[in-house]
């Protein structure tokens, strides 16, 4: 079964040669510093068809190997230390120039999918495709009459056919390349391509099935219950199944089209300020973030709020992550680049026994440039960027939740630079990150902090004692033997632990009450 499999991997990757060679993508695996006899071949066979930049080239390539290439180009387009920021930049634009599929096979997917014929669920079901992606194509459509309740007009997402095998097809193929890259590329083992291609998978899996993408949408619409200023789709569940997504129809100008926003009467600058605020709800306030908001996914309504879509990738960030995240950008507008590099080993992104002075002056050398500039002239994106390019000097680990951030954090400035040049729309959401770290990393959330820890560890106490008595039985019984030497360790350490944990449940209950008073 094993050379079944390699033997499929390897005619599978002369395909992807020929069509690499053909748009002389070695360029771009050049400039990534790949070397050896594959990349001398690509550039031997190259017919090098189209000009334009090496990533370009690269994304070209992508896009006509199919769905699952061009998804993973989506994906390593956060990847600017693995690929180079050029590169990364050209993979950002890459789109899913592909065609529909037919309206035939969308309906026998959607009436397996949903136990029903058409016409019984939809008063009307446009058959021309109003989007068409690697994975799914959207369909505007009007729900049919029910109790009493008019119809609604509404957008029906179809996965394409035969994704599901297309798809395992090629990630078995990129789990056997990382494999062999982890083999005979040491220098990429720090990158961790196995591991990359184990998280692509996780993705590719959790969008396969669009119940999944319907439950983050109504997450995040939950957490904006009551804001107007960010719209989302509400998730018709009677029409939605693994293949098939059902959501309220929303309509608007795109977020990238600034004049006909301007035509449309809008102000920009508070678009820009709503879309501030929204950014940063969902990453600090709420932990869980859109995770692909490129223009074509945003787009502003007649009242000039701001609606999204497609929910197939959701960022998340624990409570933790976004500690650390404020603590990093506190050191960062201080200048305490010593302290920033202190919560980047709290946080365990620098490996022990690296040199702290070492490290927080390669952070100056980053940072330095923009301290005194004008913020509006400063890309917070472009720094993170600088940031984690340092990841290869210092062998630091890569953290995937972050690079997320990173790439949303791009197209969020990219959007901020096209409707307002003069603004930055981080500016903006200054006085909001400002608030949310004094409420949640000043000194009376800390000892709030503690306070919730100690709640934590008193909580455990009892049953921990329950255990403690239960072991002490059985060694009475006879049913766990331990050596005689042991036993009488344990006799003279038994006083001194409890009176240790007589007085840390002192100590604790005085915490407890102090917090209480304060």
């Amino acid at each position: 079964m094993g050379a079944f499999r390699t033997g499929r991997s390897v005619m599978r990757l002369m395909r992807i040669v020929r069509i690499l060679a053909k748009h002389d993508a070695g360029a771009a695996l050049g400039q990534m510093g790949l070397a050896g006899g594959p990349l001398f071949v690509l550039r031997a066979c190259s017919r090098r068809k189209g000009g334009g930049r090496p990533g370009q080239k690269l994304a070209r390539a992508l896009t006509d190997l199919g769905p699952s290439f061009i998804k993973l180009g989506q994906s390593l387009s956060t990847r600017g230390d693995l690929l180079g920021e050029e590169i990364a930049r050209d993979l950002t634009d890459l789109q899913d120039h592909v065609a529909p599929f037919t309206f035939a096979e969308a309906r026998a997917t959607l009436e397996s999918e949903l136990e029903a014929p058409l016409e019984q669920l939809f008063e009307t079901f446009d058959e021309k495709p109003i989007s068409a992606a690697s994975m799914a194509q959207v369909h505007f459509a009007v729900t049919r009459e029910e109790d009493g309740r008019p119809g609604k007009e509404v957008a029906v997402k179809v996965l394409r056919p035969g994704i599901d095998l297309a798809f395992e097809r090629d990630l078995e193929l990129f789990a056997w390349l990382a494999a062999l890259a982890e083999r005979t590329q040491p220098r990429l083992r720090r990158l961790k391509p196995r591991e990359i291609v184990a998280l692509f998978a996780e993705q590719v899996h959790m969008e396969l099935d669009l119940r999944i993408e319907a439950a983050g949408m109504s997450e995040i619409n939950e957490n904006f219950e009551g804001d107007e200023t960010y719209n989302l789709p509400q998730v018709d569940w009677r029409r939605t199944g693994k293949r098939v997504l059902t959501m309220t129809r929303m309509v608007g100008t795109p977020m990238d089209d600034r004049q006909a926003m301007l035509e449309a009467g809008h102000d920009l600058e508070a678009v820009m300020l709503k879309a501030a605020t929204i950014f940063f709800h969902q990453v600090f306030r709420d932990g869980v973030f859109h995770g692909d908001q490129h223009p074509g996914n945003m787009g502003v309504d007649r009242e000039g709020n701001i609606f999204a879509v497609d929910f197939g990738i959701l960022g998340r960030l624990d409570r933790r992550t976004r500690f650390f995240l404020a603590d990093m950008m506190v050191a960062t507008l201080r200048g305490d680049y010593y302290r920033l590099a202190e919560v980047q080993v709290e946080a365990g992104y620098l490996p022990a026994g690296r040199s702290l002075d070492t490290y927080a002056q390669a952070l100056r050398s980053v940072c330095e440039p923009i301290v005194g500039r004008p913020l509006h002239e400063i890309s917070f994106a472009k720094l993170l960027r600088q940031l984690f390019s340092l990841t290869e000097s210092f062998q630091m680990q890569v953290q995937p939740q972050l690079l997320l951030l990173q790439k949303n954090m791009m197209m969020a400035e990219g959007i901020s630079r096209i409707l307002t040049p003069e603004l930055n729309i981080w500016q903006m959401s200054q006085p909001l990150i400002e608030r949310w770290i004094i409420d949640n990393r000043g000194p009376a959330a800390r000892v709030a902090q503690t306070g919730h820890d100690l709640q934590r560890i008193m909580a455990r106490v009892p049953q921990f004692l329950t255990d403690l008595e239960a072991i002490a039985g059985e060694i009475r019984g006879g049913g766990l033997k331990l050596h005689p030497g042991t036993l009488e360790r344990l006799e003279r350490r038994r006083g001194r632990g409890l009176a240790w944990l007589s007085l840390l449940l002192s100590l604790s209950a005085l915490v407890l009450a102090l917090i209480a008073v304060l």
